[in-house]
């Protein structure tokens, strides 16, 4: 009966939030990375910047959905960025990998009054299959499908497009992903075609008192699926410490629910890290609150990164507004 419940917990959170082309956002992006959660993010800042994020969602339950995945943006001339993006991410016996290619371009809307408008586009590969040698016959069903005689798979293209507004430490990122319907001939003709969904993340960062060093940090995330219009909030809050060398320890949380459950999270943690010359590093863990808390020891994100060829843009639309 215990089994029996956590594979239909699992089916359930499967549903919920969908893999295929619908990566897993936690808190990646809050580990200084923003350009996971869009292609707009490309190139601001003073660095080539390298990260790579390793999720591990649900830890106790086998075959739990398990992430990895790599970033890279830089900015190349003064007012654009281009970036990469490679990621593995497996949930049961589903696995899919792919890449994303993003370029973007930054203008000054006002130069006195600092706002700024960056536009972003990014072209997705993906890679879908469904893992057979993992399929094991039960009492119930003690025959494989003969029908399935290899692993089930196909690829994928697909586009994302945004808008990112900056003013001062105000930011506001609107963003439509999978723009384009999915093929579905290699699967059932049941399986949902329309893969768009819509992200808006806002926050704003400010300035501690003075000779405090600090800064913090509200932000908000939002997302909503256009095939059933499901949808998740998190609220986010982050404070940074800098030291003489302008490096900087930094902690937060993050509360994630469904928009018609406030009271009821889904997820809820901690997150900190701290960035040493080149050298950065962020840890997040969310504890789940639903059903599968009772078997599960929560969700742990790790993230490494690096920040080389440090160059000041001449141009303030790149800048970014984390203090330097």
């Amino acid at each position: 009966m215990k089994n029996i419940l956590i594979y239909f917990l699992l089916i359930i959170a499967t549903n919920t939030f969908g893999q295929e082309l619908n990566l897993p956002v936690f808190t990646q992006h809050l580990a200084e990375n923003d350009f996971v959660i869009s292609p707009t993010y490309a190139g601001i800042g003073d660095n080539l910047r390298i990260r790579a994020n390793g999720l591990t969602q649900w830890v106790g339950i086998k075959d739990a959905p398990d992430n990895q995945s790599a970033y890279v943006d830089f900015r190349i001339a003064d007012r654009s960025g281009i970036g990469v993006s490679l990621y593995n991410d497996s949930n049961g016996y589903t696995i899919q990998t792919g890449a994303k290619f993003s370029f973007a371009h930054h203008l000054i809307l006002d130069y006195y009054s600092k706002q700024y408008l960056s536009l972003g586009i990014s072209f997705n590969l993906n890679n879908f299959r469904i893992d057979i040698d993992k399929f094991n016959t039960t009492i119930e069903n003690p025959v494989i499908d003969p029908f399935i005689t290899d692993d089930r798979k196909t690829s994928n293209q697909n586009f994302d497009v945004g808008a990112l507004y900056r003013n001062h430490g105000f930011f506001l990122s609107v963003n439509a992903n999978n723009i384009l319907a999915k093929k579905i001939e290699d699967f059932r003709k049941l399986e949902p075609n329309l893969l768009l969904n819509f992200q808006v993340y806002s926050g704003y960062t400010f300035q501690g008192p003075k000779k405090s060093r600090l800064e913090f940090e509200p932000s908000v995330f939002y997302q909503m699926f256009a095939s059933d219009q499901r949808s998740a909030t998190d609220l986010n809050f982050k404070v940074r410490k800098f030291n003489r060398s302008e490096d900087y320890y930094w902690a937060g949380i993050s509360y994630r629910f469904l928009n018609d459950q406030f009271m009821k999270p889904l997820n809820i943690g901690p997150m900190a890290g701290f960035k040493k010359n080149i050298f950065y590093f962020g840890y997040a863990y969310q504890v789940t609150t639903n059903g599968l808390s009772s078997y599960n020891s929560g969700t742990h994100v790790i993230t490494i990164g690096f920040d080389f060829l440090q160059g000041i843009s001449n141009c303030p639309c790149t800048q970014s507004a984390v203090h330097k």
